[in-house]
């Protein structure tokens, strides 16, 4: 299924495999249930701790994360017939596309693929990088500590054998949590991606109008069944898009106020990390006391690192793409002015000027259904958390 289709065919295979799409076994039980359980003893750790701040930021950090996993495994399953309905949507315009045989369509086509295909890669190579750091946490430090921050209630999770076998628990568990939320993501990113090939294919369209229809052996005819196959286009490209945006719109919200938060928070984090001493120091105005744990700063400023390249790549690849649908959008309404529209009869001026107007008025993914996702609003969110980020960095440092 969707071998053909290499831009989402990676991601529909994994969370096919946990039973999340197309194929509903008792894995997508096991998944979220485990996952849910996880979350559970991760709130009970939250509300008991007695850790310092370092600890309170990472698994905060954790506790979001595998949140936003199941928030997203819940969602395939809630609106699992939208989901299929969509991908088959797709599914129906990437073969009307590579059924033309157009050199450049097809050009096009070969080249998301390829980018998908290679999206899919790094995303999981990231995750399972991440993975390998939330494992490797806990040799870290000189005391016992798990991956994640959880504790069961009636049990010490640092005795033996509990610590051996919650240990095992976690790392198990990382991966499959892995497998729910990556594939989501690369896959959501897969057909805003392929939107904006169906946007480019547009453009084509309308470019090539005014050379198969030359002025002067211009058939009005098929001139404006052409605009009328044109305009019906556009409009399934905004449907298309309506569609991800019910599915994705308020999930990506969450997203924003989440990790923006948590962003400044790691950031944060390394200013606490000494690298001479290898000290944590808490500021009395954030615990009401001083403490200190002897630690490896180098490999705890590693590992912060990597959280936050994971969230800076999920962000990033989002934001790019749904901008770069936004832009292709409103280059409809040039190309619509390149087909010589001047030189047509006044009812089809008329189509055309009503196109050109709709493209300048372009669909976008939204942000909770209240603003488009752009890289201005990906630069305003780096602005934002840099500013808290010095903030604390005054207060605290």
């Amino acid at each position: 299924m969707f071998e053909d289709i290499q831009l989402i065919y990676m991601n529909i295979r994994i969370l096919r495999f946990w039973g999340l799409l197309y194929d509903k076994n008792v894995r997508r039980y096991v998944c979220i249930i485990l996952a849910s359980f996880h979350i559970f003893t991760q709130v009970v750790y939250m509300m008991s701790t007695e850790e310092g701040l370092i600890g309170i930021i990472r698994n905060s950090y954790m506790l979001v994360l595998w949140i936003n996993t199941v928030l997203r495994a819940y969602l395939l399953q809630r609106d699992y017939d939208r989901y299929v309905a969509l991908i088959d949507n797709m599914k129906m315009a990437y073969y009307e596309l590579f059924h033309l045989k157009d050199a450049y369509l097809s050009l096009k086509l070969a080249r998301v693929n390829r980018m998908g295909q290679i999206m899919a890669r790094g995303n999981l190579f990231f995750g399972l990088l991440t993975c390998l750091g939330f494992g490797l946490y806990p040799l870290s430090s000189n005391e016992r500590v798990l991956p994640f921050g959880s504790r069961i209630p009636g049990l010490n999770e640092y005795e033996t054998p509990y610590y051996q076998m919650w240990y095992v628990f976690q790392m198990l568990i990382t991966p499959m949590g892995c497998c729910m939320y990556i594939p989501y993501t690369s896959l959501v990113v897969a057909l805003i991606m392929f939107g904006i090939v169906r946007c480019e294919a547009l453009q084509h369209r309308l470019r090539r109008m005014a050379i198969v229809h030359p002025t002067e052996t211009r058939n009005p005819r098929k001139l404006a069944e052409e605009i009328f196959e044109c305009i019906r286009y556009q409009q399934s490209i905004i449907d298309y898009m309506n569609q991800i945006n019910e599915l994705t719109t308020m999930m990506f919200l969450f997203e924003l106020l989440a990790f923006s938060a948590l962003l400044c928070a790691l950031l944060f984090l390394l200013i606490i990390v000494s690298w001479d001493g290898f000290l944590f120091f808490f500021p009395p105005q954030s615990l009401q006391k001083i403490s200190f744990a002897q630690v490896n700063g180098t490999g705890q400023i590693i590992i912060v690192c990597m959280y936050i390249n994971m969230i800076l790549a999920q962000i990033l690849a989002l934001y790019w793409y749904a901008n770069e649908l936004r832009e292709q959008n409103l280059a409809v309404a040039t190309a619509a002015y390149e087909t010589e529209w001047f030189t047509f009869e006044i009812p089809m001026r008329k189509n055309i000027l009503f196109m050109m107007m709709r493209a300048q008025r372009p669909a976008s993914i939204l942000l909770g259904n209240i603003r488009p996702i752009t890289l201005e609003l990906f630069q305003n969110l780096l602005n934002n958390t840099y500013t808290f980020f010095t903030v604390l960095k005054r207060v605290y440092g």
